[in-house]
């Protein structure tokens, strides 16, 4: 995960951490999904992630259904601390064998 200026997710807003549930529960979505779900303000989407973009939480990609907007998904599995979320990556080498 890459620190602009050190910041993490306990240091964004609450809007950004909302935003950072939402696609951590609801999996890749565009930005009229998300203030769907989160119930906030376009604005208010439109900069949280603006700022999980920043830090390298969240990556923007083509919606193939509808190029006009884009689909937001998180970058790796990781948890509201800011930490990675090995829970997946354990289940996976437990299995593998």
């Amino acid at each position: 995960m890459a620190d602009t200026d050190g910041e993490e997710i306990e240091d964004l807003p609450p809007s950004a951490k909302l935003v950072f549930k939402v696609l951590e529960y609801d999996g890749p979505l565009t930005q009229k999904q998300i203030v769907e779900e989160s119930m906030l303000s376009a604005r208010t989407v439109r900069y949280a992630l603006e700022r999980l973009e920043g830090i390298g939480i969240v990556d923007e990609d083509i919606y193939f259904a509808d190029a006009r907007q884009s689909l937001y998904r998180l970058t790796e599995p990781v948890t509201a601390d800011g930490g990675v979320d090995d829970s997946q990556a354990s289940e996976d080498a437990c299995c593998a064998e």
